[in-house]
């Protein structure tokens, strides 16, 4: 017969209660000398390999051992049924691993590689070989590892609690790198169980199914030491930044329908930004999602690069060619909101544990997830860890953080009586705001050289000024208004342009508030929105010179370009994200003439520093006629910081224009080192024969002046 404390402890382990396993588990000095019990309700016998049989005690499963020595540690067990017979270490006789430091760290939100601490890792104990479990679940009764090594059985490997910390670990023997596994978690509450995958998790297996692998040590040697090395003292506010925003799944396809793998994107995708003169990709979410029609925005696995594309050492590799190739690599990052799934982070221990309880705080009605509660510490110490992890396992250059503006504002896209204020009555989201500058502020000391971008659409001051100043401390800023205003300007047809002149000058008066960065990104290619060939008014012909010419407009206005994949050959549908990009069309002289442009002006601006190197400052830019509104011609000069000047003329509308006079800073022959209206790249080859000589008569507030002619539809950059 059990005694009543043995048999209240044998119904908890049977009944998946068990809050302390390691109390009755495992060795333990007995009456007589010393005792040693196993629970395996699968086992119809139980030995301590070397000392002999242990007696089975109770049909459900309990197995013990009596002996006046303590068995040798670590023992091993063998386990033997009908069917067969396993042996293993026992894991309930291994001490805890995790030091109290580190979960003193975590609990204040100050453990930025919590990463190292929590999930899932290889290791080797008293030279036992296998993985150490940890997860972070305060409301649970008892939290068990279960897998595809114990029949996903959670009654068989009931985790250590670490106490008030709210952490659980389990060091188990003999499991080995790309088993699957999850977290079964009984709620202290309710009772209710979830089996839950491992927030933590670096590696998950393949969509559909959502279970996370263990991940092994990387093998990846990396080969960049140089470019990070030069990251450090990069000096990117005055250096060209021309990012070419990539969705890995649909850039190309294999011809049966397949994804590119991570190395075959490097073997491809590589040599195309190189040709095309690109700085940097960024990369739309690559952390693990379950659906595809999400883009990757709905994030399940905050530390594992998605299987659909090959293992995380795959990803380490293609990071790696891009960096050996001099191109960096920017992620689009999601702290903004999580999905709803039911095996993932929502309600993780059966309470809003990551998320808010009261959905005026924690739901985001517009996509239908949950947003992180940025005041708990434990929460904004998983979201600093994701951060940390992706620029320091995989040596990113820069994150984009998603939706900023849904995080800064506790009323953003909600109606009267849908949110609550904060503290002081304000709308202003407090604990996001000091979660931004703690991520920027990060990022920045921790990694040197790496950028991060907000995309924040509205008139928040000093997002990409310092935290110490009062601002988010972010390195750029979207600017969503030179965005939404340059579009709705372009789709005017152009014989109303001139009754809108003024959304092309007026982001001037704010384009130095911040460090921006000008997108033409895939939010403005979907949903219906068309692309960017067919926002453009007018027949094909001024279709192709429109988008041309806005391609011009962008590269010439201050500011760090961005533009989404397939705009640099005028993809002619909206992106799908389900196949490929229209390819073909480069066999269509119109589209080839545009990706030519694009190259051309990528070129231009990289090697050009009046175009780039004062994009942040006031003097890198100067008006030479604003209020041509009558002709929809605007002109300016771009500057370097040896004052070196690019002159800018932009003729919105179809009609060329003779004798057009622009003033020029000084005397001498100016030449065209762009017309968008060239043969080249489809357009009608109207320009002014390569250059043309300066007159000394003084106009628009310059000593000397230029008689253009200006293509229909077109810009022209000159140079003395």
């Amino acid at each position: 017969m059990l005694n009543a404390s043995i048999d209240s402890r044998l119904l908890d382990l049977a009944s998946g209660r068990s809050h302390d396993p390691f109390a009755f588990l495992g060795w333990h000095p007995g009456p007589e000398g010393h005792v040693v019990r196993v629970f395996d309700p699968h086992a119809d016998s139980v030995e301590i390999i070397g000392l002999g049989p242990m007696e089975k005690t109770d049909a459900r499963g309990l197995f013990e051992w009596h002996g006046r020595a303590a068995p040798e540690f670590p023992y091993r067990i063998r386990s033997s049924n009908a069917h067969a017979s396993h042996e293993r270490h026992d894991p309930y006789c291994f001490p805890p691993l995790l030091s109290e430091h580190d979960l003193y760290l975590f609990n204040e939100g100050r453990l930025l590689q919590a990463y190292d601490m929590l999930g899932a890792h290889p290791a080797t104990v008293n030279g036992v070989a296998g993985v150490r479990f940890a997860t972070w679940a305060p409301n649970a009764e008892r939290v068990s590892v279960v897998g595809d090594f114990n029949r996903w059985d959670g009654r068989l490997h009931p985790m250590r609690s670490r106490g008030g910390s709210g952490v659980w670990e389990l060091f188990l023997p003999g499991v080995q790198p790309g088993a699957h596994y999850k977290f079964e978690i009984r709620n202290r509450a309710s009772g209710q169980v979830l089996v839950k995958a491992d927030p933590y998790a670096r590696w998950f297996e393949r969509r559909p199914d959502t279970a996370p692998r263990v991940c092994p040590a990387s093998g990846h040697a990396w080969q960049d030491a140089a470019w990070l090395e030069k990251r450090k003292s990069w000096d990117w506010l005055h250096a060209p930044i021309n990012a070419y925003e990539v969705h890995a799944g649909s850039w190309k396809r294999h011809p049966d329908g397949r994804f590119y793998t991570y190395r075959e994107l490097a073997d491809s995708l590589i040599p195309y930004v190189l040709d095309m003169g690109y700085t940097h990709v960024e990369l739309m979410p690559v952390s693990e999602h379950p659906l595809d029609e999400s883009w990757g925005y709905q994030t399940t696995g905050y530390f594992a690069p998605t299987s659909r594309f090959g293992t995380p050492d795959d990803f380490r590799a293609f990071v790696d060619a891009c960096h050996q190739a001099g191109i960096g690599i920017i992620l689009d990052w999601v702290p903004a909101h999580f999905p709803q799934d039911d095996w993932a982070l929502a309600r993780f221990d059966g309470t809003a544990l990551y998320e808010h309880e009261d959905p005026r705080r924690g739901y985001h009605q517009d996509w239908g997830t949950h947003i992180f509660n940025y005041g708990r510490a434990e929460v904004k110490n998983f979201l600093l860890a994701s951060a940390h992890y992706w620029l320091n396992e995989f040596h990113l250059d820069g994150l984009r953080v998603d939706a900023v503006a849904s995080m800064l504002y506790l009323d953003y896209s909600r109606k009267e009586g849908e949110w609550l204020p904060n503290q002081y009555g304000g709308r202003e989201n407090l604990e996001a705001i000091d979660f931004l500058r703690q991520l920027n502020v990060m990022v920045h000391e921790e990694f040197p050289g790496a950028l991060t971008f907000a995309e924040e659409s509205t008139a928040w001051p000093m997002v990409s000024r310092p935290a110490y100043l009062g601002g988010l401390g972010f390195s750029l800023k979207w600017n969503m208004g030179w965005m939404n205003d340059t579009l709705s300007y372009m789709h005017e047809d152009p014989v109303h342009r001139r009754w809108h002149h003024n959304q092309l000058t007026f982001g001037q008066l704010y384009a130095y508030t911040e460090n921006f960065i000008l997108p033409l990104s895939h939010d403005e290619v979907v949903h219906g929105k068309g692309s960017l060939i067919s926002k453009m008014p007018g027949d094909v012909w001024q279709q192709f010179a429109n988008l041309r010419l806005l391609m011009a407009w962008q590269f010439a206005s201050p500011g760090k370009k961005l533009n989404f994949m397939g705009n640099e050959f005028a993809q002619g549908r909206e992106w799908q994200v389900g196949w490929e990009l229209d390819w073909g069309l480069l066999d269509i002289d119109w589209h080839a003439g545009v990706q030519r442009l694009v190259r051309d002006i990528n070129r231009l601006y990289r090697e050009d520093p009046s175009l780039h190197a004062l994009d942040f400052e006031p003097e890198g830019f100067q008006w030479l006629d604003c209020n041509d509104a009558d002709h929809s011609v605007y002109s300016f000069l771009r500057r370097a910081p040896d004052g070196q000047c690019t002159v800018a003329v932009l003729n919105f509308t179809p009609m060329p224009r003779h004798g057009y006079r622009i003033g020029v800073p000084a005397a001498g022959r100016y030449r065209e080192i762009l017309n968008t209206d060239s043969a080249l790249y489809g357009g009608s080859n109207a320009g002014n024969g390569g250059g043309v000589p300066s007159e000394p008569q003084p106009w628009m507030g310059q000593p000397h002046s230029v008689m253009l002619t200006l293509p229909p539809l077109a810009a022209i950059l000159l140079k003395l």
